[in-house]
């Protein structure tokens, strides 16, 4: 590749007293070590929810820089059962600038590790003309899988991150190149 894929990874949670960070933080380092990404950050805590569709300077902003990604991954909690309603209005705030890129799932919580909620969001983008990696990293019991540091031992999810970022790789390249040769249909 000639140009790195830009990877915009979405922490969802902006509760207070958030785990979100710990769990980001570790796949940011994965991330960022993987030489076919440029990685940046779209924390959901510090971005204005709910965009408006105004052209506010805001919405304008949140609106280019996903424009501008080959690739997404949402590290997301698992409240009740269900997503983060912040995760579900950044989607929700722009329209066309999601349509034909991939997206990956981090996932944590309890004894589900989250699941739910992914399989939940995998509806959700797949409305919004994403596509969704298969491969999807899930920390059961999140909280006990971290150290002090912030590091994990937990195989699984390392190996599943690794094979996440193969495949998203595959799939933001060939969709760039698809986007590039033919702009995905509007609708």
């Amino acid at each position: 590749m000639d140009t790195p894929l830009r990877l915009e990874v979405i922490i969802a949670s902006v509760r207070p007293q958030r785990f979100a960070p710990v769990v980001a933080d570790w796949f940011l380092r994965r991330a960022r070590a993987d030489a076919d990404f440029e990685v940046g950050v779209i924390d959901l805590l510090g971005t204005p929810l709910p965009l408006d569709l105004t052209e506010s300077d805001e919405v304008r902003a949140f609106r280019q820089r996903v424009a501008a990604a080959d690739a997404f991954v949402a590290v997301t909690s698992e409240y009740n059962h269900g997503y983060p309603a912040s995760l579900k209005t950044a989607f929700d705030s722009v329209k066309r600038e999601w349509r034909g890129k991939p997206v990956g799932f981090v996932s944590y919580g309890g004894l589900s590790g989250g699941l739910r909620a992914v399989e939940q969001l995998r509806q959700v983008v797949a409305e919004i003309h994403m596509v969704s990696i298969r491969e999807t990293v899930s920390f059961h019991e999140a909280k006990r899988k971290f150290d002090a540091g912030g590091e994990t031992r937990d195989g699984a999810a390392i190996d599943a991150a690794d094979r996440m970022l193969r495949q998203l790789a595959w799939w933001a390249a060939a969709l760039r190149t698809a986007r590039a040769a033919d702009p995905y249909p509007g609708s």
